[in-house]
């Protein structure tokens, strides 16, 4: 399997691996040197585009934001994306993974640069209070009726797409090669990516294959903060749900049950205790039981209990652990209640994605030329970055890909700047997390994202 090279940012603490592993940031004087810079003619070019686009460009995002979809259900967002696509002379392809889109535009010879844009939103009620705000309840895939809004940035992720392909359509002349842009379906499920690609996205679908991968996301800093690390920085990820299966009773007579509910409690409790206890201190592992579903009624003892469980880690190794002690866990508990050998508990794996590492040549050589265009400022590019147990699936996109593919991944900061500047004074790191209910982007950072995607695209692709 090749070697994967990329970087990301979602919500989780932050941690460091080790000494070595720190990332040193890039100093002004070899960002000075850096000689693939942008002529300023096509800087202005891109600047004037995005600006007169703006209006529309916001519209487009309130309106994505205004009616979120989650995972794999991204039909109205999808159609969005592939009117203006093809709108804009991109051959488009739909459906891919269920609801996912590929747009590919050749403009004569020269690398293959593929785009990610996650489309899927969350199942949590907003409480930012914005006259755009979600109010609707969506039903979810296990058919239950949910809140839903974007609290991640994928609204953003779409509309900076959107207006990249643009910009990249309008200066066709200044650059040559092929341009893949993918609307991906089921990032919050870490399931979207390798679905489109189990769909035939390379074989059925003809997709190019690329030389580089390119993607961004929102990060709860300032408007006009953006963070371009090197290396390790982010944890691989796994979804799970572990199904334990009991004999329902009534309330009044224990004794004839075999209560899932209760083995499930216990497990919550005791997978904790593969971290504390089986990981070396050294090694990085998290176990998260983000949802706990058993029974209905008061009086009746379940006979199921479903844990949906979520690993995080840095290493193969970790990962076989965790599954291991989860495993183990889970049967002793079964066991110990009575259960038969037949009647184990049942785990199903679902959502995977590796950790991720960036390419530090692409990074370093994007990011030089986002200051120099005049985008953000030295000082608030942020390279040293320490690795965070957050994940992505974009890499999945190209994992299985022979050759190496250079990977940038960059990290816009969308929060609005006095609200950034308040938390700071109160002595917080951040005024919001995302996937918090109160994460919002500034509407500066539409326009802002739109530049900084498309000066990065044409920094691979100027003639």
């Amino acid at each position: 399997m090749k070697k994967i090279i990329f970087s990301a940012f979602l919500c989780m603490s932050i941690v460091s691996l080790s000494a070595a592993q720190a990332q040193e940031a890039v100093s002004e004087e070899k960002i000075s040197k850096n000689k693939s810079f942008i002529s300023k003619k096509v800087v202005k070019q891109v600047k004037l585009i995005v600006d007169q686009d703006k209006n529309r460009l916001v519209d487009i995002f309130k309106d994505i934001h205004r009616n979120p979809e989650l995972g794999f259900m991204e039909v109205r967002t999808a159609k969005i994306i592939t009117d203006e696509l093809t709108s804009l002379g991109f051959k488009v392809q739909t459906g891919i993974g269920k609801t996912g889109i590929v747009a590919i535009l050749k403009n004569g010879d020269g690398p293959v640069v593929m785009y990610r844009a996650d489309m899927d939103a969350l199942a949590t009620q907003e409480t930012t209070g914005l006259p755009y705000t979600n109010n609707k309840k969506v039903i979810n895939r296990d058919g239950v009726k949910v809140p839903a809004a974007h609290l991640c940035g994928h609204d953003a992720h779409v509309t900076w797409l959107l207006g990249m392909a643009k910009v990249m359509t309008t200066l066709k002349d200044s650059w040559s090669g092929t341009l893949v842009l993918v609307g991906q379906p089921a990032e919050e499920l870490i399931e979207g990516a390798t679905a489109m690609i189990d769909d035939g996205f390379y074989s059925t679908y003809k997709t190019p294959k690329p030389d580089y991968l390119i993607a961004m996301h929102t990060a709860p800093y300032a408007t006009g903060i953006m963070v371009g690390g090197n290396g390790v920085l982010e944890a691989g990820t796994e979804q799970l749900d572990v199904t334990f299966h009991g004999r329902s009773s009534h309330g009044s007579m224990p004794q004839l049950s075999k209560d899932a509910g209760l083995m499930a409690a216990y497990a919550v409790v005791q997978y904790q205790a593969i971290v504390s206890r089986v990981l070396d201190p050294r090694d990085t592992g998290v176990v998260t039981v983000g949802a706990i579903n058993a029974g209905v009624e008061n009086n009746t003892i379940p006979g199921e209990a479903v844990l949906k469980l979520n690993f995080r880690f840095f290493s193969e190794e970790v990962r076989t652990k965790l599954f291991n002690g989860v495993k183990a866990i889970s049967n002793g508990i079964a066991r110990t209640y009575g259960m038969p050998e037949d009647k184990m508990p049942t785990i199903e794996r679902k959502g995977y994605s590796g950790p991720l590492i960036n390419t530090p040549t692409l990074t370093d050589r994007v990011t030089a030329n986002i200051i120099n265009a005049g985008l953000i400022e030295p000082k608030s590019m942020i390279r040293d970055f320490r690795p965070i147990t957050g994940s992505e699936d974009a890499h999945m996109l190209v994992h299985d890909l022979d050759d190496d593919v250079k990977i940038s991944y960059l990290l816009v900061g969308v929060a609005p700047p006095a609200l950034y500047e308040k938390a700071r004074k109160e002595g917080k790191e951040l005024p919001f997390w995302n996937h918090e209910p109160n994460f919002q982007v500034d509407l500066d950072a539409i326009p802002l994202g739109t530049k900084i995607a498309s000066m990065t695209l044409l920094d691979i692709l100027i003639k």
